[in-house]
């Protein structure tokens, strides 16, 4: 069964839109694995918008599943915030400063040293690291260069084309993983995933290890509460 890690970002952005703590972060991120998710993922970045960069020591002391903790490794804070908290997963993702949502992955042959280099430092400290790749089979092919333990395939594509044509969304994506697992990488995928695409992409991907899901999550517990709305994303991947 691939397994469900649950972005809070979210949360902590409803948080910080009064101030105070209100939705209690803390208490969300231990109901999620209560309600039966298998990770809790977050996000930092350096304008602190939603995950502030405490938030991770105090999760890190909280949460009992997989701890994933996403991010620009070009930002030295970054870095210093994951080896100072050790999650099970550190991911990385090619963000800009001001970005307001990922887009893009890796090019892992322009920026095969540097990752080479910056995974040597997560590896050294125990930690498994994911970089963010699009559904490229060179782009994951390089990447298994570069000594990373996993991908994360970055699905907004799949997604933006599922309505209009499921099987050529997917098309890619298969071939991304089938390049991965020749290769030896572990499969992760994330970015708008919903309760409409998820089951067909995790039916069609194979061995695909987990999935990272967050603002569709969050917008569905609003109608369907949190408890069931995670039951029904398992579903999805069983």
């Amino acid at each position: 069964m691939t397994r469900l890690s649950v972005n809070i970002n979210k949360i902590a952005t409803l948080r910080n839109s009064r101030g105070g703590n209100n939705p209690n972060l803390i208490q969300v991120a231990k109901d999620c694995e209560r309600f039966g998710a298998q990770g809790i993922t977050v996000h930092p970045r350096p304008d602190e918008r939603h995950i502030r960069y405490n938030d991770v020591f105090e999760l890190k002391k909280t949460v009992t599943t997989e701890f994933n903790i996403e991010g620009n490794c070009q930002e030295q804070k970054f870095i210093d915030l994951v080896l100072a908290n050790k999650p099970e997963q550190v991911t990385l993702v090619p963000d800009v400063l001001g970005q307001i949502t990922s887009n893009h992955g890796w090019d892992t042959i322009k920026n095969q040293q540097y990752l080479k280099d910056m995974i040597a430092v997560f590896k050294n400290a125990g930690i498994r690291v994911s970089i963010f790749v699009d559904p490229v089979v060179e782009m994951v092919e390089a990447a298994a260069t570069t000594g990373t333990d996993r991908i994360e395939l970055y699905t907004e594509a799949y997604a933006h084309q599922y309505l209009n044509d499921k099987e050529a969304a997917i098309a890619p994506y298969i071939k991304a993983a089938e390049a991965a697992q020749k290769a030896g990488l572990g499969i992760n995928a994330g970015h708008d995933l919903d309760l409409n695409n998820l089951k067909y992409f995790a039916d069609n991907i194979p061995a695909l290890a987990e999935v990272s899901i967050g603002h569709a999550l969050i917008t569905d517990a609003l109608y369907y509460g949190l408890e069931n709305t995670i039951q029904m994303y398992l579903r999805q991947l069983v």
